[in-house]
């Protein structure tokens, strides 16, 4: 387990500043990866808090370590002068808000660059900073990009993934876009929405049906579409997800399975269900576990379906300390630097500095 004792080296964003306006989790969560690679990071909340400390403790450490807290009234005089007095020392503000408040809070490049013409301005939105204030948390933009219909099996309900994939991958794009604009050495606004990144990763699916009129289809046990047998298998005990692509892994499987033919990848793809029975029956002859342990031997993609604590320990070197706190890490890892995982801040901790 990685503790926090200092670091052998300044973090590559070292240096960097970063503002952050922005509550629950896609702007907290695009700075937390700024933060954990060094960047200074000075979280405005008000008065109240970011409405994730009503959550509980532990999620607001989850996505909030290493940062500072600067208690502000930005519809306040005096609130927007010290946003003002940030915005001249600092790199870059991120904002998830509704579009409205942005704009009411001046928290745009436009408002902004009288204070600093560098500063990166980032604005995290549902559907756009010109888009309108239609609610958007994780579950409606599953909903309206057709991620939510595209999952679960056919003739059953469209089902959700058991996480926030729209927040936490919308978090990461926007640290992605201002990191690049910092780069670039010049100020400017960037427009992030969650709708945009989620149609931006159905990327093949979505060209299959802008160029060829191919509808995204359901297949049983989350199959992928082009490689056969790549999908979830029920075993003896438990779930096995395998996935085939290349012929070399099918040799490598049928021989530790028993099977013949099917030699090649379109002979998979022509004969879907055949292959699947063949496999299902083989799969069922042993545990989940064992099937990992064999196929896996033989260099084969393959791992029995685990809860999150099963996974959790069993990659210990994932989980870090951060003050009170057990997370999870910072997913880049730099040789010679180890995260300083500092706690996350007590509201208004830093109001004086």
């Amino acid at each position: 387990m990685a503790v926090t004792n200092g670091s052998p080296q300044a973090g590559p964003l070292a240096g960097i500043k970063v503002i952050e306006v922005g509550s629950v989790l896609a702007g907290p969560y695009a700075t937390l990866m700024l933060a954990d690679l060094g960047a200074e990071v000075t979280k405005i909340e008000p008065p109240a808090g970011d409405i994730s400390r009503q959550v509980s403790d532990s999620y607001f450490a989850s996505i909030n370590r290493g940062k500072r807290s600067v208690v502000l009234e930005l519809d306040t005089a005096a609130g927007q002068r010290r946003l003002g007095e940030l915005v001249a020392e600092s790199d870059a503000l991120l904002v998830n808000m509704k579009p409205s408040a942005i704009h009411r809070f001046g928290l745009t490049y436009q408002a902004l660059r009288r204070h600093n013409e560098k500063i990166v301005c980032v604005a995290l939105t549902g559907f756009g900073l010109h888009g309108g204030d239609h609610p958007a948390f994780d579950h409606i933009v599953q909903a309206a990009t057709g991620v939510a219909a595209m999952t679960g099996d056919p003739g059953g309900p469209p089902t959700l993934p058991g996480y926030t994939s729209v927040d936490n991958s919308t978090g990461l794009t926007a640290a992605l876009g201002l990191l690049a604009q910092i780069i670039a050495g010049r100020g400017g606004q960037l427009d992030v929405s969650m709708r945009d990144v989620m149609l931006s990763q159905l990327n093949y699916h979505a060209a299959a049906y802008l160029n060829d009129g191919v509808h995204p289809q359901r297949l049983p046990n989350g199959a992928h579409k082009f490689y056969v047998p790549a999908q979830l298998f029920d075993t003896a005990a438990g779930y096995l997800a395998l996935f085939i692509t290349y012929d070399g892994f099918w040799r490598a499987f049928a021989a530790e399975a028993g099977l013949s033919g099917f030699a090649t990848m379109a002979e998979r793809v022509a004969n879907r269900e055949a292959v699947l029975a063949a496999v299902s029956a083989a799969l069922a002859t042993d545990t989940a576990s064992n099937w990992e342990t064999r196929l896996t031997a033989r260099g084969i993609p393959a791992a029995a379906v685990r809860t999150l604590p099963e996974a959790l320990d069993r990659n210990p070197d994932s989980v870090i300390t951060a003050g009170p706190y057990r997370l999870v890490g910072c997913p880049i890892r730099i040789d010679g630097h180890t995260p300083d995982y500092r706690p996350a801040p007590a509201l208004g901790a830093n109001q004086q500095s």
